[in-house]
């Protein structure tokens, strides 16, 4: 399945590296399947409590989705707080805004421990009402995220405009959230795992996964291997064993622009999204770029060229519109599958009928956000530890 088109920016920014090849064991503790952003921050994890571990890529680690991602950290999600309170009950909801801004803390643990410099940093986020209809549910969303605890302030149009070279109806200022090289994220926590022992097998793509009692026998393009336990972490691509219900595919544009001399205008360099659906978002970069995305499509495969320099095209004036005194070139540009579940949360826990195989699909506009949170649950459960999100994200929901 072809992930995404066009030129990457994160690619850009790191040279990928070959993982020395490794006899492999008669059994492994876990098998992780996928060495995208999921795999990476499950095997980050795992690799604390000492399980001897074997990671199986199809391609190459980082080599997917993970190469289109944009990079923002967030622990609001795509359905706010108030709105998930009203789909789940209060408790469950609040828990889980909680974990997400847990995980975030635990993101950036992983980026002070990874073997690179991963460009982590702590960032407010700008989240504005998209037209004067969106302030009342803006307004809702601060008074809920002001209730339980989160940092949080809820901005006017005056606010906005001495802040942006811009102004819109109203916006809530959240602390705590981060932006990071995506790429250079997964690899660190990969190498950090490789370095505690963790085999890693790239090209070498799962056929099948046999389960019994005693554990499980993945048969792949380059033999089999066995495991007491296997987490599936594909992404938006094909699942093995088990359908998930819930993915629901779809395509989106991202931009990078060329280097911005005077970012001044830029408060905070913050990052900035929207109340309107598809939403637009940004952030800036350590070489002084912006890099743009959203526009996006229900479709499940990749558009035509045609059709994607017309999204590109208003992506960079949606950005013009915003910032219509700076000069802005643009430099590279793509487009990326990605996958959202029917009630915009991941997809995390045991199979339902294949006691040692589970799942870790950070499904969602917050996906790395989700997959450090369900890499921990996974943990938890491995360790017979409770935890909260367990019946929140469970696969037969």
């Amino acid at each position: 399945m072809e992930l995404y088109h066009g030129e990457l920016y994160w690619d850009t920014t790191w040279e990928r590296q070959k993982f020395d090849s490794r006899e492999r064991k008669e059994l492994y503790d876990i098998a992780i399947i996928g060495g995208g952003m999921s795999g990476a921050l499950c095997s980050y994890v795992l690799s604390r409590e000492n399980y001897s571990i074997v990671m199986l890529e199809q391609d190459r680690v980082g080599g997917g989705s993970t190469s289109a991602n944009t990079g923002l950290l967030q622990f609001s999600n795509d359905i706010m707080l108030h709105e998930l309170i009203e789909q789940i009950g209060e408790e469950q909801a609040v828990e889980f805004y909680h974990s997400c801004k847990k995980a975030l803390e635990q993101l950036q643990d992983v980026a002070e421990n990874a073997l690179i410099d991963v460009n982590f940093h702590t960032r407010e986020s700008l989240y504005y009402a998209s037209t004067v209809e969106d302030v009342e549910r803006l307004r809702k969303e601060y008074e809920a995220l002001k209730k339980h605890g989160f940092p949080v302030e809820f901005w006017d149009s005056k606010q906005i405009e001495a802040h942006f070279p811009f102004t819109q109806p109203a916006a809530i200022v959240t602390d705590g959230d981060a932006e990071v090289n995506p790429l250079r994220l997964c690899v660190g926590a990969i190498q950090y795992a490789y370095e505690k022992g963790m085999d890693i097998f790239e090209q070498t793509e799962v056929l099948e996964i046999k389960d019994s009692s005693s554990g499980a026998v993945l048969r792949t393009t380059h033999g089999e291997f066995t495991a007491k336990t296997v987490v599936v972490t594909t992404g938006y691509a094909p699942t093995p064993e088990v359908s998930i219900p819930q993915k629901d595919l779809k395509v989106t544009y991202a931009i990078a622009t060329k280097p911005i001399k005077d970012l001044s205008f830029w408060t905070n360099r913050m990052m900035i999204w929207e109340t309107k659906r598809p939403y637009l978002y940004m952030r800036l970069t350590d070489d002084q770029r912006i890099v743009a995305g959203g526009l996006d499509q229900n479709i499940d495969e990749l558009p035509s060229s045609e059709e994607t320099a017309k999204q590109f095209d208003e992506l960079k004036k949606q950005l013009k519109v915003l910032f219509p005194h700076t000069a802005i070139e643009f430099e590279y540009e793509w487009t990326a599958v990605f996958g959202e579940s029917t009630d915009e949360l991941p997809v995390v826990g045991r199979h339902p009928e294949e006691p040692n195989i589970y799942y870790l699909i950070g499904l969602g506009g917050n996906g790395t956000v989700y997959s450090m949170l369900g890499a921990h649950l996974i943990r938890d459960e491995l360790l017979g530890k409770s935890n909260a999100n367990e019946t929140i994200l469970e696969i037969e929901r």
